[in-house]
């Protein structure tokens, strides 16, 4: 009887008690008055306490906040409670970690979290690079990006010392989908503008190195919104030796394409699939395998678009009407198995090879029958803002049948020795490149219904004298080629880091070669060997620690690619050579307190001189080259970054860059190059709501002012330099944080997530009218042709949802 009178007046409380990952805690103490117990292996406790009372139970573990709770539970029930206990952070002095290593090699390092949050229409790393100085880009259409003068064409991108590619035959930013780098398998983001190392191969004007993260534990992130969705799950096997990394993105740019003149069908889908493989079979010997499926469709079936244009004296508008359809699909596939050998502390060999072939069909015909009419402007007029008079009537027929593929496959072999503060670096690459390329398009133009003939024809006096001749279309292009390229090329540099004069200084000396050459059929046509010797030295002077000087150049060469081979009659001319260019660039950076809080003001003057230049054309991101190696050029420019907080815990940076490029073609003098983006403004900027510090707002803005453009392919630049409007866009990002590692929830229905946050963004948030392209028509009446600028997206709306398990 005796026990039966104390059960009956306890209760039982039992939980699971875990830690703020969801993962079990042993060996917590649990206890209540005098009595309690110890949670078990799988975070298990149960203990008795008196029924019907209010009791406090207290959790208590070593490496945990304690933890308190109190109850009441009816004699005789058995009450379940399972806390999740905080990690412990001790709080220690600040302390002043310094590393110039970066810096004094001319690299500049982006953080990964600022990179997924900053808005921007095409999200990701290029959207950020696009606000440093002297990084420009007119189109937020498009992933790609020009630097200091340089093309699309001229920049190096590599994800684990690798260097991927991008599709060939993409027109315009709306088709070319998604960037290669996966911004949620990032680790590291390293940016050179100029002046880079030997190590890295032969472009002229950038480098952007993206080190992918090796999963340790299990984690899937997700982010969703109206433009697609992003999926990144990591995991670990084989007791931690075999890790795999693997992304999955989708994304329909249909909310982007729909805020423009034209009114269309639209179904742009991008689909990529990316993982990173990496097993250690020893602590010497580890192996990496990436790999890469994309799978990219645009199709476009134009409907109708309206556009006016001209001036407030004299308005005009262009109002065409479509039929047909666009249809392209670009296909690639790529992988690359790293094996990697340390053979002790100071050395290390790698041996990768790789595989990339690209797929890519380019099929369209497309009818735009067009009217030019001037606007009414009078505000009694029952037609106000209509066209009153038509001015040019005309059609534009566009038809093409591309085909394109691609296999580049090479072996590389690599080596390093450390050796206290000194660096040996060696490698040597072999490259072969298949190219099969059909090329066949061509375009009409007809104006009163009358054909307009190529501008290298004799005109025809029409509609006043009859011309019987055949009719022959204003742009034709029908090629086929079948190139073999082949390429060895190689580096050595070396490195060291030490004390002279009472100053800190690092330099760093080496060279690499390219030897390659160009056949037809297994007919060796052509071959070239070109030399880079290149340096860096940087100095971090005694009497201010704040101060870094830096001075680096060298000899910078680009050996042509297939596209650089290619002319404008899409004829191959084997015979191109290696395009250089000399670097010198003068840099300093100063870290100071302002307000206490931590800044940094970058600084560099830079000058180019170009040899042997292939000049080229660019419309949208389209370049074609001439092929051949007629023209010289310059560049010089200067460019100012100020980064720190600005808002106390929130890092924000201004950008200034000034540039002039120009280039001397066949000796005719000297004029401005499609990339002489003279000035260049861009802030990114980070804020928060103080009395809700989870509520954080980003800024993207960016002004560029116009480059020389807009005008046909077949134009003489000479005679054509017209710069087009000034670029202005601004994206502004707010952001919600529930919890992140840095922002702690208790709710029991956040205890599984790691991070979640929400929000919207606007997409051009003062929708402005940016074109960097003209549509031309002509009047066959008055031989007037008119420029009508295609502006790109509009103010849009978007929603966001982030979250990682």
């Amino acid at each position: 009887m005796i026990p039966l009178a104390v059960l009956s007046q306890t209760a039982v409380v039992e939980g699971t008690i875990k830690n703020a990952k969801g993962e079990p805690i042993e060996e917590v103490s649990v206890i209540y008055e005098t009595t309690g117990t110890v949670s078990d292996k799988n975070g298990f406790y149960s203990l008795k306490i008196k029924a019907d009372e209010e009791v406090l139970l207290q959790f208590n573990h070593i490496s945990y906040h304690p933890f308190s709770k109190k109850i009441v539970v009816p004699k005789g029930r058995t009450f379940r409670y399972s806390p999740s206990l905080q990690l412990k952070t001790e709080a220690i002095k600040e302390v002043k970690i310094s590393n110039n290593k970066r810096a004094s090699q001319g690299m500049t390092a982006l953080t990964v979290e600022k990179v997924k949050k900053i808005p921007g229409a095409n999200a990701g790393i290029e959207n950020i690079l696009k606000i440093l100085p002297g990084v420009n880009s007119s189109n937020e259409l498009s992933t790609q990006y020009q630097v200091r003068g340089g093309n699309f064409d001229e920049n190096l991108v590599y994800v684990n010392g690798i260097e991927v590619y991008r599709p060939f035959l993409v027109r315009s930013g709306q088709q070319e989908g998604l960037s290669f780098v996966n911004v949620d398998m990032i680790q590291n983001i390293q940016f050179s503008a100029g002046g880079f190392q030997a190590k890295y191969d032969d472009k002229l004007s950038s480098v952007l190195d993206i080190t992918y993260k090796k999963s340790t534990e299990f984690s899937a992130t997700f982010d969703l919104s109206f433009l697609g969705i992003n999926a990144t799950i990591e995991e670990v096997f084989l007791q931690k030796k075999l890790a795999v990394l693997t992304g999955i993105r989708y994304r329909d740019n249909s909310l982007l394409l729909h805020k423009n003149d034209v009114k269309s069908n639209f179904e742009p889908q991008f689909t990529d699939v990316q993982s990173l493989i990496t097993y250690e079979a020893s602590p010497k010997l580890s192996f990496q395998f990436l790999g890469n499926i994309a799978i990219n469709k645009y199709n476009f079936k134009p409907i109708s678009r309206r556009t006016k244009f001209g001036t407030l004296a004299n308005p005009l508008e262009l109002i065409v009407n479509y039929e047909g359809r666009e249809n392209n699909r670009y296909q690639t596939y790529f992988g690359a198995l790293n094996t990697i050998y340390q053979i002790n502390d100071k050395t290390k060999l790698q041996l990768t090879t790789s595989s990339y072939n690209t797929q890519e069909t380019e099929y369209f015909d497309i009818l735009a029958s067009y009217n030019v009419g001037e606007v009414d402007t009078d505000l009694s007029s029952e037609n106000f803002g209509t066209v009153s008079f038509t001015d040019a009537i005309g059609s534009q027929l566009n038809h093409a049948r591309n085909d394109f593929d691609a296999l580049i496959q090479h072996i590389n072999f690599r080596g390093s020795y450390l050796k206290n503060n000194t660096a040996l670096e060696w490698g040597l690459k072999y490259q072969v490149e298949n190219i099969l390329d059909k090329t066949n398009e061509w375009e009409v133009i007809d104006s009163l219904g009358f054909a307009v003939r190529p501008p290298n024809y004799l005109a025809n006096n029409q509609p006043y004298t009859p011309f019987e001749g055949p009719i022959i279309p204003f742009n034709y292009i029908n090629s086929y080629n079948e190139i073999d390229i082949q390429r060895w090329s190689g580096f050595t540099q070396w490195s060291q880091s030490f004390q002279w004069n009472q100053s800190q200084w690092w330099v760093n000396f080496g060279s690499r070669f390219h030897y390659w050459n160009v056949s037809k059929k297994n007919i060796k046509t052509h071959d070239d060997i070109v030399f880079s010797p290149r340096f860096q030295i940087a100095m971090k002077p005694n009497y201010n620690e704040n101060l870094l000087f830096k001075i680096s150049g060298g000899f910078y060469h680009q050996p042509p690619t297939y596209k650089e081979l290619k002319g404008f009659d899409g004829q191959i001319n084997e015979n191109v050579k290696a395009q250089q260019s000399i670097h010198l660039v003068l840099g300093n950076e100063y870290a100071f307190q302002w307000f206490k809080r931590p800044f940094k003001l970058i600084s560099e003057m830079y000058y180019k001189d170009l040899s042997n230049v292939n000049t080229y054309t660019l419309d949208n991101v389209r370049i074609r080259y001439v092929a051949n190696n007629n023209a010289d050029a310059f560049v010089y420019g200067l460019d100012l970054r100020l980064n720190g907080e600005f808002v106390p815990g929130t890092e924000s940076w201004f950008s200034f860059g000034y540039l002039k490029t120009e280039e001397n073609t066949d000796d005719r003098g000297y004029i401005a190059r499609p990339t002489d983006q003279r000035l260049k403004f861009g802030i990114l900027f980070q804020d928060y709501v103080p009395n809700i510090p989870n509520l954080k707002m980003y800024l993207n803005l960016i002004y560029n002012t116009g480059v020389p453009g807009g005008s046909p392919s077949y134009a003489d630049t000479y005679l054509f330099q017209n710069r087009l409007n000034d670029y202005k866009r601004a994206d502004l990002g707010i952001l919600y944080i529930l919890k992140d590692e840095s922002n702690t929830n208790h709710k029991i229905w956040l205890q599984k997530l790691q991070e979640l946050s929400f929000g919207f963004e606007i997409f051009n948030m003062f929708d402005v009218q940016n074109s960097i392209t003209n549509t031309w028509v002509r009047d066959s009446y008055s031989k007037q042709s008119y420029g009508i600028p295609n502006y790109m997206s509009g103010r849009i709306f978007n929603l966001r949802l982030m979250l990682k398990i």
